[in-house]
């Protein structure tokens, strides 16, 4: 990074953040005269629709021309296979944001424009998930044909999670500005110098687009959005794993906790409904949660307030985990019973939460229904 850029590193941010919040802003002024931007009407009637009007779906396009622009700004021991890894990333949105357009790709298909891009970014860096804390796995992890594939598999799943989590207004953003910080932590505990500021400017980025997508809805993730920043993050966890010896694994799991155990519900949920692994449904947790605001508290004519609400809601609870990865970032043995313990609350209270709605509901007088 130049002398300039070293002494102005705040200016930089500041920057990205006007791109991605200008961009955003543009966006959905854009839709009113471009269909294609304007979103779709089969939104609102689709399986998984959490909203009540048309709204445009590629929030994705201002995070990556903010990320793209980092690219100038990045420290230079970093520079060049950042580089790389940005134009890798450009693939997976690319697809994303043809399903955002309306050109229906299936999500089978983003989920291999997953696994190329990270194909791609080990072809161009040559490098793969170097480790997992597990002793028997990683003495097979340096062997291409285990490394590479569960590399893939995570990269790619984590992507999805994130598209999974994207359905309420800013809960996908906020998990993402939540990780993105987190890992910037972490890699200054553990002196990753590049890797502090590559995180904080994604979160910038990202956080651009918050300011108009919460908490009214004006513009969303999308696919390409949503796809891109799971990518990133799964792949800025890796670095850290590269780069710092110290860092645990458990610890950058716990980092990105809450879209993993989402999409590990999701694939429990539907083997056990023997439905398509990929099929939507309306029973994720944000799902569940803002029901549960209607039907108890607010109503179901205030959707408006119970969809933001949710993301309120569950903040506290998307952040706990990033920030024991922070305080722990390098005892695998606390990050690992982290892991086990926050996934037992997932779960349990995922499981008790329609006995809880129910039994509440009985006591909510019938106008808070309306």
């Amino acid at each position: 990074m130049s002398d300039w850029a070293a002494q102005s590193l705040g200016w930089h941010y500041v920057l990205l953040l006007l791109v991605s919040l200008s961009l955003s802003a543009s966006l959905v002024i854009l839709s009113r005269w471009v269909p294609r931007l304007s979103g779709r009407g089969q939104d609102l009637t689709s399986v998984q629709s959490m909203h009540t009007q048309i709204t445009p779906r590629v929030g994705g396009i201002a995070i990556f021309a903010a990320l793209g622009l980092s690219v100038v700004f990045a420290p230079v021991a970093v520079s060049e296979s950042y580089t790389k890894f940005i134009l890798a990333t450009a693939l997976l949105l690319f697809v994303g944001l043809l399903e955002d357009l309306g050109f229906d790709v299936s999500p089978r298909k983003r989920l291999l424009a997953a696994a190329g891009a990270s194909l791609l970014v080990i072809a161009l860096l040559g490098v793969w998930l170097p480790r997992t804390d597990i002793p028997a796995l990683d003495a097979l992890m340096p062997y291409w044909f285990v490394g590479i594939p569960l590399t893939l598999l995570v990269t790619a799943g984590i992507a999805n999670g994130f598209n999974l989590i994207d359905g309420v207004n800013g809960l996908a953003s906020m998990t993402a500005i939540f990780g993105a910080v987190a890992m910037s932590l972490i890699a200054h505990q553990a002196g990753y110098t590049g890797m502090v500021h590559l995180a904080l400017m994604l979160a910038i980025s990202v956080f651009g687009f918050f300011l108009v997508n919460y908490p009214f809805g004006r513009i969303f993730l999308g696919d390409a959005g949503a796809y891109t920043l799971g990518f990133v993050l799964s792949w800025f966890a890796i670095a850290i794993i590269l780069n710092a010896p110290d860092a645990s694994a458990w610890a950058l799991f716990l980092v990105l906790f809450w879209p993993v155990a989402d999409t590990l519900l999701a694939i429990y949920r539907r083997s056990r409904r023997k439905a398509d692994a990929m099929a939507p449904d309306r029973l994720h947790v944000h799902q569940m949660v803002m029901r549960a605001l209607e039907i108890c508290i607010l109503g179901r004519r205030n959707r408006r307030i119970a969809n933001p609400l949710t993301t309120l809601v569950l903040a506290p609870f998307v952040m706990a985990p990033p920030l024991v990865g922070v305080i722990f970032w390098d005892q695998t043995i606390i990050a690992f019973t982290a892991v086990i313990a926050f996934g037992i609350l997932f779960f349990a209270s995922y499981a008790a939460a329609p006995l809880i709605i129910r039994r509440f509901r009985r006591n909510v007088p019938s106008s808070a229904e309306a």
